[in-house]
């Protein structure tokens, strides 16, 4: 049975901080992953404070498990000596993917981040969220460790939709507690719960297609060369994945592309899930997170169209031609997720804010 709504918003131990009741719109277009027991990629943290929306040190996957506890401490001594760094005044917000709730290193992970770096932890991403119980047991553990520490701000909580229990549970899982910060999309661990024969991290796969159909039913146009088109394996998921953080306020985000080399179809990736309605992405090689800055920015040409139509449609109401294109009031809602959008991120992004401040005040001329 779940929580009374009365009590949703109050601490879940004495002392905690007031959970959010409304989940702070701080751009995330790149949530860039390092591994802190590496001492390359630690090294490389300060100097990416500030160029990087989200710097996240993982420990969980692609740490090796006589890795866990110098991950574990290397984030503990980055979030302590690190400038700019996680908080509501941070240059860069700093995440942290946690173990699975299931392994013997989740419970350690936080009983050690909270007390000495939670005061500049944004956001704890949880993998393999099952279902509501999962985020229920964060919930109330950060809420203890939260008032023990002394913290005046909640830890926000991220899931990552890894199996096909959670993909069922998706509502629920959105709405377990006010701490919800958003969803990924994990595409290997989904594929292999699933039973999907693909072996890529994201991405598409060339054997997932339509393919054109014969000019007529005779065996030569059938046995004939057609087009074909590659589908996108993820397109129902990231939908799905969508709706629910629309519904409950939260933030949807792409997960990993795997092919570091491929460029090309990561971009193509990610803008898709742009335009689907993720705000951003993860990245693990800093040549994506160039790719994800720029694709989940909106463009200046269609920030000068939105801003258009809002200076053409006055109170909202009605209906106006632009360039031979109706324009009314659902179309207004369109225009202004993208003008709020290019606000947040040229508050903190002067390239993008020199770029949309260059556009011509908006017109209304036919």
């Amino acid at each position: 049975m779940s929580r009374s709504a009365k009590d949703f918003f109050r601490p879940l131990a004495v002392g905690a901080p007031l959970p959010v009741r409304e989940v702070p719109a701080r751009p995330s277009r790149a949530i860039h992953f390092f591994d802190p027991s590496n001492a390359k990629m630690a090294g490389k943290v300060p100097g990416m404070v500030g160029t990087v929306d989200v710097l996240l040190g993982n420990l969980e996957d692609a740490v090796k498990a006589d890795n866990k506890v110098a991950a574990r401490e290397g984030l503990v001594r980055i979030g302590q000596e690190t400038e700019g760094l996680g908080g509501p005044d941070g240059r860069s917000q700093l995440w942290t993917r946690v173990n699975a709730l299931d392994s013997p290193w989740a419970l350690d992970d936080l009983t050690t981040l909270v007390p000495a770096i939670g005061h500049k932890l944004d956001v704890v991403m949880v993998p393999k969220v099952e279902g509501a119980e999962d985020i229920h047991y964060v919930d109330r553990l950060l809420a203890q460790l939260e008032a023990k520490a002394g913290l005046d701000r909640p830890i926000l909580v991220h899931a990552i939709l890894e199996t096909a229990r959670g993909v069922a549970d998706i509502e629920e899982i959105c709405a377990a507690s006010p701490r919800m910060q958003g969803l990924s999309l994990g595409p290997a661990d989904l594929a292999a719960d699933r039973r999907m024969k693909t072996t890529r991290v994201g991405g598409g796969h060339p054997g997932y297609l339509v393919r054109q159909d014969p000019v007529d039913g005779s065996p030569e146009a059938i046995g004939a060369a057609r087009a074909t088109y590659q589908q996108d394996l993820w397109h129902y998921t990231i939908a799905r994945m969508v709706d629910a953080c629309a519904m409950h306020g939260l933030s949807p985000y792409y997960g990993p592309f795997g092919d570091i080399a491929d460029t090309v179809a990561c971009e193509d990736q990610f803008r898709n899930a742009f335009l689907l309605g993720c705000v951003g992405t993860w990245t693990l090689h800093p040549k994506q997170v160039d790719i994800a800055r720029r694709v989940f920015s909106p463009s200046v040409e269609d920030v000068a169209h939105a801003r258009r139509v809002v200076a053409a449609m006055g109170d909202g109401t009605g209906a106006v031609m632009l360039d031979g294109k109706m324009e009314d009031d659902a179309s207004l809602k369109q225009c202004l997720v993208m003008v709020d959008l290019a606000d947040q991120l040229g508050a903190i992004d002067p390239d993008l804010k020199a770029q949309y401040d260059a556009i011509p005040a908006a017109g209304a001329s036919a």
